[in-house]
């Protein structure tokens, strides 16, 4: 048995939630493979809405495995209030949840670090979501980090240890905090924590591999927020690609199956950096607007624009995609005309493959399509869907060369087409 993997193919926000919670029944187990309290994958069912910002988004679905793997970065107090929430609602996570000894744990003091790094870096910024994801992974990779096993034996010195050398480097900074409350709940987050099944991660997925087990493994942010990859600087801290979940869970290359790509069909970046396709009119503020593009973890207000083909085709390279989902096309229902970037314009030279850096000399190349500008929102049948949005749809997998396999119409889990 292969692993699948589930990711964003932009800028994140494509929609994973809904499409891990859409593919769980199909999977034994679903498995967190990076990022941290930074993202925010919103479900909605039942009237419900659910934001999940560490567990996984298979916990709904029945009695699953679900797992935060050794890639993810765990704020314990963050992962106490979003637990304790679930519980209340009927989700009892204790039995279900297993989380990687080896995952590093967010410090309090890696919170007020990340504000201070953003703080002086004025103008710059590139717009964290303060949650103190990159400090944390800084420390991991300098091997300073405190990882969920700690926990377990010499915690204490360990503890005071890092948090010295944060507080050196913030009276160096001459940042001022309080460092008191946020202490006390992650120290309560800490001893919460030890109600779970700490465990070697690695050991349980390959586990189940080797005994026919199916595995979906979820991503978070998006391929073009990759801090190899993606729009650098302006990036996450984690490899959010394919790759990622090699290194995030312990996966062998060889035992990765599908490789389900996510993506809006629009565009839409949150914070700083740059944003080829990204419009400044009415258009993009009707599909902000119609879209509740609102950031699930910071509420901060997306940009929107339009579809980057060549940012497309890249991710899709980059990460081996065999199938496409596409999300929220029905936010687009009411355009007349709607635009693909297919290529960039720099300095006067057409380029159709993805450049070492974007900047504002980069223009974008249009293609255009007549909008459907209709309803499609109670479909559930492809061949239903009106000629236009065909066309668009069948012009993305041309492109890419990848096939469309799933379309969502809307947030509840019904709205879903499957090809």
């Amino acid at each position: 048995m292969k692993a699948d993997v589930v990711l964003g193919l932009q800028w994140g926000d494509e929609g994973k939630g809904k499409v891990v919670d859409v593919l769980t029944p199909g999977y034994d187990t679903i498995a967190r493979f990076q990022g941290g309290p930074n993202a925010g994958h919103t479900l909605e069912f039942n009237n419900e809405k659910y934001i999940l910002r560490s567990i996984p988004s298979g916990i709904f679905q029945g009695n699953k495995i679900n797992i935060i793997g050794n890639g993810v970065v765990l704020d314990p107090a963050l992962f106490k209030a979003e637990a304790e929430a679930l519980a209340k609602s009927g989700h009892d996570l204790t039995k279900r949840l297993f989380i990687s000894k080896k995952a590093h744990l967010i410090l309090p003091t890696h919170r007020i670090l990340d504000a201070a790094y953003e703080a002086a870096k004025g103008d710059a910024k590139v717009g964290t979501t303060g949650k103190g994801i990159g400090p944390a992974y800084t420390d991991k990779t300098s091997r300073n980090g405190l990882r969920v096993g700690d926990i377990l034996s010499g915690f204490d010195s360990k503890y005071r240890t890092a948090k010295a050398k944060h507080e050196k480097i913030l009276s160096d900074m001459k940042f001022g905090y309080d460092i008191t409350e946020l202490e006390k709940e992650w120290l309560e987050g800490v001893e919460y924590l030890k109600k779970f099944n700490l465990i070697d991660s690695e050991i349980l997925v390959n586990d189940l591999i080797n005994n026919n087990k199916s595995i979906l493994c979820e991503g978070a942010q998006g391929t073009m927020l990759d801090i190899d990859f993606g729009s650098y600087p302006f990036v996450t801290s984690s490899n959010t690609i394919c790759a990622g979940a090699c290194t995030g869970l312990g996966i062998a290359p060889n035992k990765i199956g599908e490789v389900y790509g996510i993506f809006k069909a629009y565009c839409t970046r949150v914070g700083s950096g740059p944003f080829p396709t990204e419009l400044f009119d009415e258009v993009g503020d009707s599909l902000c607007e119609i879209g509740h593009e609102f950031g699930s973890v910071t509420g901060r207000k997306r940009r929107c624009g339009w579809i980057d083909m060549v940012a497309l085709k890249y991710s899709v390279m980059i990460n081996g995609v065999t199938s496409l989902i596409m999300m929220k096309a029905d936010v687009m229902n009411h355009l007349d005309i709607i635009k693909a970037g297919v290529a960039y314009e720099i300095d006067g030279e057409i380029i159709e493959n993805f450049p070492y850096e974007l900047d504002e000399h980069v223009k974008p190349v249009y293609k255009e399509f007549k909008g459907w500008n209709c309803d499609i929102n109670d479909i559930r049948n492809y061949d239903d869907f009106p000629a236009e949005f065909k066309e668009y749809v069948e012009f993305i997998e041309k492109e890419t060369g990848v096939p469309v396999k799933i379309i969502s119409v809307g947030p509840d889990r019904d709205e879903t087409i499957m090809r």
